[in-house]
């Protein structure tokens, strides 16, 4: 066994293994390793562990030290001499005349060489231009042609769903997507719906693939002839996420549609059962939630039964009176005859007098008015 350190030269690359060579790092440590091409800065993506010598590929380097503050010092200068280079870069790409785009430059920890990345249609001839940018920035170059997806890789930014693209984020390397992927997961073939930033397949695609083809190997097609607790029938719609069919019973002339879980159909001749929905359990309460019980002289059977008090109308008695109690029975006295007294005659109002008008009601207004004259108009006098 052998102690190795996994190290990562940028936030979304591919993790190389290292010699751990006596170096005790932490996840997300700065280390400088040993390289092809000189002393690199790196950053620890797996901590220290053993691995079996047979699965190591040769060459394998070892971890040189940590980083201290002048590492970071160095790396950080290094970045600002990058954004001048590409600009500087794609000013000579101009002047050649070259159909080609840098899109960007690294530089290597001890400023020795740079890299150039750019995209470009076809093959081109930059043998002239290696030779200008070398005597310019006195250093080893490096020209490396990528394609659209290396080149959101690279760039970064957000997808459709909101979030920094996956391949900038965690993938190590690209996997092949298909159009295939697309129909299997019944979605859009619209190019702009299922296509990225680059302007190639999602690689989202990927990642629930697997579960698909898992859901079609154990869900039927359409238009297969399975049988249900009802009789045989044929799907005619399928949600393979929540596993239900529209199933077609055929009976004469016409037909009826039922909707059925997969689990209860079959193939052909077999007996299929009914899905059985559980039951919903009681609610469990915690401690602090469980009811407090009512004590046994207040239970409602040991309380006397009393009859419900009927309500009052509101506008028998004002709201605050107190109920009258009842009166003890009296004996009853014959009541005394009462002389009579005559009545006093209302005076008569006299012709031509009007009777006073009570202002509360409206006198009603004939519907038409008689004319001067005629039959039912006033006389003359």
């Amino acid at each position: 066994m052998t102690e190795v350190i996994g190290v990562r030269f940028s936030g979304s690359g591919k993790t190389y293994t290292f010699l751990a060579n006596g170096v005790q790092a932490k996840r997300e440590d700065a280390v400088i390793v040993e390289s092809a091409q000189g002393k690199e800065f790196g950053i620890v993506s797996m901590p220290n562990h053993e691995v079996d010598e047979s699965t190591l590929v040769e060459p394998v380097r070892k971890v040189l030290r940590i980083a201290t503050q002048e590492d970071h010092g160095t790396v950080l200068m290094n970045r600002e001499k990058e954004k001048g280079a590409i600009n500087l870069c794609q000013s000579k790409i101009d002047q050649h005349g070259l159909e080609m785009k840098c899109i960007s430059a690294e530089y290597s920890f001890d400023s020795n060489k740079i890299l150039f990345n750019f995209i470009a249609d076809g093959r081109v001839d930059f043998r002239d231009l290696v030779r200008d940018l070398a005597s310019t920035f006195h250093a080893r170059i490096e020209l490396r042609q990528v394609g659209v997806r290396d080149e959101a890789k690279l760039l970064g930014g957000l997808g459709i769903c909101g979030r920094p693209f996956c391949c900038s984020e965690f993938l190590d390397e690209f996997q092949p997507v298909s159009i295939k992927m697309a129909k299997e997961q019944n979605l859009s073939l619209n190019p702009t719906k299922i296509s990225g930033t680059c302007g190639r397949l999602m690689c989202c695609l990927k990642y629930e693939q697997e579960a698909y083809e898992d859901l079609h190997r154990t869900t039927p097609r359409v238009g297969a002839q399975v049988e249900t607790p009802d009789g045989p029938a044929t799907v005619v719609e399928v949600a393979l996420l929540s596993g239900k069919l529209k199933l077609r019973f055929e009976s004469g002339d016409s037909f009826e549609l039922k909707t059925f879980h997969k689990s209860e159909v079959g193939p052909l001749g077999s007996k299929p059962k009914r899905r059985v929905v559980e039951e919903e359990l009681p609610p469990v309460f915690f401690k602090s939630e469980v009811p407090e019980e009512t004590p046994a002289e207040d239970t409602p059977a040991d309380k006397p039964h009393r009859p419900r008090r009927r309500r009052r109308p509101q506008g028998d008695k004002p709201q605050g009176e107190k109920p009258q109690q009842p009166k003890a029975d009296k004996p009853q006295q014959p009541k005394a005859d009462k002389p009579q007294q005559p009545k006093a005659d209302k005076p008569q109002q006299a012709d031509g007098e009007s009777k006073p008008r009570n202002h509360y009601h409206r006198r009603r207004r004939p519907h038409h008015r008689p004319k001067q004259g005629g039959e039912g108009g006033k006389k003359a006098e």
